[in-house]
């Protein structure tokens, strides 16, 4: 009989969004990813390098014990993986062929308890590996560990020879719940209810409107730019601090705007930010989902710059991060005894680890197109907060992917228009 394990914080998070969706939204966890493979790719090469990933990696050959839903358990690793890796053969001439595949894998559901929470497709021409579609539930991988996986099967396939740590196991969600739940990471979950009773007291009870016309709505949209990239790295380095605080100081007070209303602007929202967790050597490269939500409060005084707002941003983060691994279900109970009110929003700046590239397959931008440009696409996933903003700086581009429900589509345009307008007014007089 198998040994169940506890949830580690991260896997806890992911089940406690997940866990009452109904079976028409189970595949919302799942994320799809295309990765191209390098030229003169052989087919047996692509099977041999997954094969020694899944081998490494616990997390992809973990099953979970889901028959109490409110003691969800992780089961020890299997000692093979299961999941299935089907090969197509691909027309070189047909672009979309790759992200038509993706679409059908990420749109059916995983079986957490009798499978493997990933699965893959080869497109092939002849012997030759052209692409790899890599599909995996939120819980095996978040998408820190999704772009490790990439980066490594890339180093594989090139030849490029492993370093001695690489050749041994890798540590698993396994280890890492057995920190958490030591007696020393109790103690840091204990700490982390704290600082989140204290942060409750203070909430602001900011609210984005409601407009009866727009309830049971779910919109999404992307906005990528060259130039707001270049006027926020101008802020960032005035403000001595990441881009990341800069575009979420130009979001928080875009969204205050809309809170608004045509009255006086909140002088403080509470912003739900995605913590990665990944701040140790030991689980820096771990192969889980280890993100959480962190709630930060983040003051926004009227006539303050964004270079101020990004300071006051840089060290309301470095708070919330500090508490960022805590226990969901213990916080959402003391949020009910406390009837905090919910975050105004969500922002996560996503981070990648040394020589991972993201592509954006879907935004409609061709390779070094940097001009402003809005796309509107359909949600895969509405799971998590209402109005959740996704950043990031890769390819030269300053993406922002929002997603939201109960808007309207003029608010949504308005709010990323307005962040827009705002980087580039300051970043010209930074």
């Amino acid at each position: 009989m198998f040994q169940a394990i506890p949830l580690s914080l991260g896997q806890l998070s992911v089940w406690h969004d997940i866990r009452d969706l109904p079976p028409a939204r189970r595949h919302e966890p799942n994320n799809a990813a295309v990765w191209r493979l390098p030229a003169g790719a052989r087919v047996h090469d692509v099977r041999g390098a997954l094969g020694a990933l899944a081998r490494r990696h616990p997390s992809l050959r973990t099953r979970y014990d889901l028959t109490d839903p409110d003691a969800p358990r992780q089961l020890p690793a299997d000692g093979t993986a299961t999941a299935v890796l089907d090969q197509v053969e691909a027309d070189p001439g047909d672009p979309g062929q790759a992200d038509a595949a993706a679409a059908e894998l990420a749109s059916r559901p995983f079986d957490l308890e009798s499978e493997h929470g990933w699965r893959a497709r080869l497109l092939t021409h002849g012997d030759g590996a052209r692409a790899l579609v890599f599909v995996k539930h939120h819980i095996v991988a978040d998408a820190w560990a999704q772009e490790l996986l990439r980066v490594q099967l890339s180093q594989a396939l090139a030849g490029a020879a492993p370093q001695p740590a690489a050749e041994a196991p890798a540590p698993g969600p396994a280890e890492l719940a057995a920190e958490q739940f030591s007696e020393a990471g109790l103690g840091r979950q204990a700490a982390a209810l704290r600082h989140w009773e204290r942060l409750h007291a203070q909430a602001p009870r900011t609210a984005l409107p409601h407009r009866p016309a727009d309830r049971g709505s779910a919109l999404q949209a992307t906005l990528r730019s060259g130039p707001a990239l270049a006027a926020a790295r101008v802020l960032a380095d005035r403000a001595g601090v990441s881009t990341a605080c800069v575009v979420l100081a130009a979001y928080a007070r875009s969204v205050a705007r809309l809170c608004a209303e045509g009255g006086d602007e909140p002088e403080a929202l509470t912003v739900q930010l995605m913590s990665a967790n990944r701040f140790t050597p030991r689980w820096k490269g771990l192969v889980t989902s280890m993100n959480q939500w962190a709630p930060a409060l983040l003051p926004l005084p009227p006539a303050t710059s964004l270079v101020g707002l990004a300071r006051d941003a840089h060290w309301s983060s470095l708070t919330a991060f500090r508490h960022g691994m805590h226990d969901v279900t213990a916080v959402a109970r003391l949020r009910d005894r406390a009837a905090a009110p919910e975050p105004t929003c969500a922002y996560n700046f996503v981070a990648l680890p040394d020589g991972a590239r993201t592509a954006h397959a879907g935004t409609g931008a061709e390779p070094g197109d940097q001009s402003p440009a809005l796309r509107w696409e359909t949600p895969f996933t509405t799971i998590g907060p209402r109005c959740y903003a996704r950043a990031d700086d890769a390819d030269g581009v300053l993406s922002v992917r929002l997603t939201v429900r109960d808007l309207g589509r003029d608010q949504v345009a308005g709010l990323l228009w307005d962040l827009h307008a705002r980087l580039l007014a300051e970043g010209k007089t930074a």
